[in-house]
């Protein structure tokens, strides 16, 4: 196995993601300019040591079962890297932890792509032997996207907030294995290996974000266990169309996005775990604007134009913390430290 340089360091930035946006569940995403940094450093001491900043600082573990080390020794071991015996992980995390915004993806996405850096960290010592160069601190590094995009799914469990968040801009994507046959009798996990595809969609140069963020908290687990296993043939069909209806809507009508956020599959099943986030978004369609649950919430995402944003408004703010962080187009960075 191939081995990091001692004193090799480098930096992964990795912005939030909401997803579903309405009717686009489990498949569409949609990147937000809230960005969380990981620094990573290869030291001599033996040993982990963590460092956690910002969001979630309390509640995260500090040894090997921390979420974004876990990830990247999974990404590290998929590459033939061996993993450090001494390493220090700082995170700066701005990603609201529990909302809704994306913050495990953001983790996992972190340690995949750091992963890739450290490896092409590593290639790049043993070829200066050759070309007697470094890159110089701030240079960006090299890494496979849709590497770190698959591999990231697979450990996220769905790829809508991961896709989001490594490509940047809205994100639609799909399991290849769904196009293949299963064996009766057999499993899907027994009929292969599940590969993400993603493509990126040409985003309407006005359409922007309005996230509304409350103080509570939700676990992705907690929302997911009110859904129910059969739909109606009639939901089904009515959320496909609107489905269609929303990439038209993001990326040449979002006079249409009102109508094209609209859900028949999950959003009001798990009403009652998050009553207070469904009330504001029955309120804000009210009004007019392309209101939904930010992935499995409790925040309120609104899709809008950016001559409506000021018009975008909760009427309880105190409740609420109202953020327009833009939709980045650009996603996960690594550059040398």
């Amino acid at each position: 196995m191939r081995k990091v340089p001692v004193g090799t360091a480098i930096r992964v930035r990795t912005p939030a993601s909401s997803a579903n946006l309405g009717p686009g569940f489990d498949s569409v995403g949609l990147a937000l300019g809230v960005w969380d940094q990981l620094d990573v450093t290869v030291v001599a001491e033996p040993g982990l040591r963590i460092e956690v900043t910002g969001s979630g600082a309390d509640g995260v573990p500090r040894d090997e079962s921390h979420l974004v080390y876990r990830s990247m020794v999974r990404g590290l071991r998929e590459l033939g890297v061996e993993v450090p015996s001494g390493l220090l992980v700082q995170t700066v995390n701005a990603v609201p932890h529990g909302r809704g915004m994306g913050s495990s993806a953001t983790a996992i996405v972190s340690g995949v792509a750091a992963a890739q850096g450290l490896s092409a960290c590593a290639a790049a010592v043993a070829a200066a032997a050759i070309e007697g160069r470094l890159g110089a601190a701030g240079e960006a590094v090299t890494i496979d996207l849709e590497a770190v995009n698959s591999l990231a799914s697979e450990l996220e469990g769905h790829p809508d907030n991961a896709s989001a968040t490594v490509f940047g801009g809205m994100t639609l994507s799909w399991s290849a294995q769904d196009d293949l046959p299963i064996a009766v009798g057999a499993s899907e996990g027994e009929a292969g290996t599940r590969h993400t595809v993603t493509v990126r969609l040409p985003l309407h140069p006005d359409l922007t974000a309005v996230v509304f963020v409350p103080e509570t908290t939700l676990a992705t687990h907690t929302a997911r266990a009110l859904l129910p296993e059969r739909v109606l043939l009639r939901d089904a069909a009515r959320n496909s169309a609107r489905a269609a209806l929303l990439v038209e809507a993001a990326t040449r009508s979002p006079e249409l996005l009102v109508p094209a956020t609209h859900d028949w599959l999950h959003q009001e099943a798990r009403r009652p775990s998050y009553a207070a986030s469904m009330d504001l978004v029955d309120r804000l369609r009210a009004d007019g604007h392309a209101a939904t649950i930010s992935g499995a919430g409790p925040s309120v995402l609104v899709l809008t134009t950016t001559d409506r944003v000021d018009s975008v408004r909760s009427g309880a703010d105190e409740i609420w913390t109202r953020l327009v962080p833009g939709i980045p187009a650009e996603g996960v960075t690594v550059r040398l430290r």
